[in-house]
């Protein structure tokens, strides 16, 4: 470590406080410097300028990355007249090819011509000239040359310059753009969302070849510099609803933003609610349709989940391949999908006040037949109900914790095992065990898993009220379920739109599906600018009789 060249830095380009940093690492001798010293100096950093001795950006460098082992540099000269060079890159941020495609093509057409020394627009398109491969920016300060080492850039400082050059490396392998595991469908595109940023957009930009796609891109996380890009169909996004999403995302102040869910915590509209106010997607056919309508996408630099704002309880419960198959098929599996819901919310509730509060409203048979099951168990059907519905979810959660290979065999083992041992042990009634489990089937309908959280959660509240009250608890709670749902909000649309208000045109795509020639408009609960989406005459006819004789 080099201090000498740290001072005269310092003290030559007056970085306040220049005095006092020097002083600081004057004190130090020859030894390492301090972490309050390197932390000073790295507080200092965006008011650093490049400077054109090579030896002193060098040295600034290595010290503000804390002589990093993971800092790879190489010297070089550059052209016939053999200026002094030194290029830095991060080991495992910089992709290897790239940097050595660099290398070479340095290496080949410095023997050919000079490199201006003085003149700053001679230098930079010299050099531009030496790497046509890539497209060059210079940065005037260390503080912007750090920022882009960090997030997989290759900088390259030359010796007389008093700027260093940006060469774009970033972008290491990543994993292919699979079927994503929470959204599989069995007619549909196959490809979804990865943790690498470029690859997710030009996934978007596959599907959507229009000029008027726009992406602006932010940097979030104080230390953790995160890439947050939003996108937007512009002519169809409405304009209030991007500048608030410019505006949420913009004062969000966080120190590190590593997954889409903080982002999604910190800029939807009711942070107290259990239910999704943004849609959370992987797959690139469903973040291209939500933008179509109007909507804005929001996606994060290492995440796969792509946020889509504004959401709604409809559009949590739709799947894409309601858009890929015939629509009376579509129609069908939606209606029964909703069905379901109902299931997996109110079945164990419904059973419990049934058995505990309103026998009268089972048929003779019946009755006697749920209470020569219950004989001899020890619980009250809410107890009865609490336990099954915690010990199911215990199981579901280990299946997703433990390793793949494992994991889906215990899930169903141990529910099996449970379930049997439970009913021989006298500790709950065998018709307990199958609305549990029909419980359980009817929640994996849900399309998206965050919505099927929300439901999950609920049903126990309705379990209590239930085993407390009876009929009514449930009417009670329902209700305020109502109350709070009306009440949400997502970027300012209702949440339960197009339902509460109700909108009749948009009624064709909410419990069934008509075919795609009657859906000639985006929603109308959406605030789109341009609503029109399809032509008035793509109704399929048959061929016409030739000749004005039917064949």
């Amino acid at each position: 470590m080099d201090h000498q060249t740290i001072i005269q830095y310092l003290r030559r380009w007056q970085v306040a406080p220049a005095d006092a940093l020097a002083a600081q690492v004057e004190a130090c001798g020859g030894a390492w410097l301090p972490d309050e010293v390197q932390l000073a100096l790295a507080a200092e950093k965006g008011n650093m300028p490049v400077s054109p001795a090579l030896a002193e950006n060098r040295e600034m460098v290595r010290t503000l990355m804390g002589y990093s082992s993971d800092l790879l540099e190489r010297s070089l000269y550059l052209g016939a007249n053999r200026v002094p060079a030194a290029l830095f890159c991060v080991d495992g941020l910089a992709e290897r090819m790239q940097v050595m495609t660099i290398l070479e093509s340095l290496a080949v057409q410095s023997h050919r011509e000079a490199v201006p020394t003085d003149s700053v627009d001679g230098c930079l398109t010299t050099l531009q000239q030496m790497i046509p491969s890539v497209t060059l920016r210079s940065v005037t300060s260390l503080g912007q040359a750090l920022e882009a080492l960090v997030t997989g850039d290759t900088i390259l400082f030359v010796d007389g310059m008093p700027f260093a050059l940006v060469l774009p490396t970033d972008g290491p392998p990543g994993r292919q753009p699979d079927e994503p595991l929470t959204e599989p469908v069995v007619r549909g595109p196959k490809d979804g969302f990865t943790e690498t940023l470029s690859d997710n957009l030009a996934l978007i930009r596959r599907r959507i070849r229009d000029d008027r796609l726009r992406i602006e891109r932010f940097t979030l996380g104080e230390r953790s510099k995160t890439r947050v890009v939003i996108t937007y169909l512009m002519g169809i996004a409405p304009p209030e609803m991007v500048q608030e999403v410019r505006n949420r995302i913009g004062r969000i102040q966080a120190d590190a933003v590593l997954e889409s869910g903080h982002v999604e915590e910190l800029i939807e509209d009711d942070p107290f609610t259990i239910f999704p106010l943004l849609k959370v997607t992987e797959r690139p056919d469903v973040a291209t349709a939500g933008m179509l309508e109007g909507k804005v996408a929001v996606l994060v630099d290492g995440s796969p989940n792509v946020l889509l704002m504004p959401s709604t309880l409809v559009a949590e419960m739709q799947s894409p391949e309601d858009y890929y198959h015939r629509w009376p098929i579509s129609s069908f599996v939606r209606a029964l999908r909703y069905l379901y819901l109902l299931i997996a919310f109110l079945g164990p509730s419904i059973y419990v006040a049934i058995t505990t509060f309103h026998q009268e409203l089972i048929p003779t048979n019946l009755l006697t037949n749920l209470i020569a099951a219950r004989e001899g168990v020890p619980f009250p059907a809410v107890m009865e109900a609490l336990m099954m519905e915690l010990t199911m979810e215990a199981l579901r959660e280990a299946g997703v914790r433990l390793p793949k290979v494992v994991g889906q065999a215990v899930s169903i083992v141990g529910a099996l095992v449970i379930g049997e041992s439970a009913v021989h042990a006298g500790l709950v009634s065998p018709v307990m065990v199958i609305v549990v489990a029909l419980t359980a089937i009817s929640s994996f309908i849900i399309p998206l898993y965050a919505m099927a959280l929300a439901v999950r959660l609920l049903r126990f509240f309705l379990i209590v009220l239930a085993g407390t009250f009876g009929f009514f608890g449930i009417a009670v709670g329902l209700m305020a379920l109502f109350v709070h749902l009306n009440t949400l909000r997502s970027f300012g649309v209702p949440y339960l739109s197009p339902i509460v208000p109700p909108t009749l045109a948009d009624q064709r795509d909410v419990f069934i599906r008509v075919p795609w020639w009657a859906i000639r408009r985006r929603p109308r609960f959406m605030p789109a600018v341009d609503y029109p989406r399809s032509g008035p005459d793509n109704r399929p006819r048959p061929p016409q009789p030739q000749g004005g004789q039917a064949r």
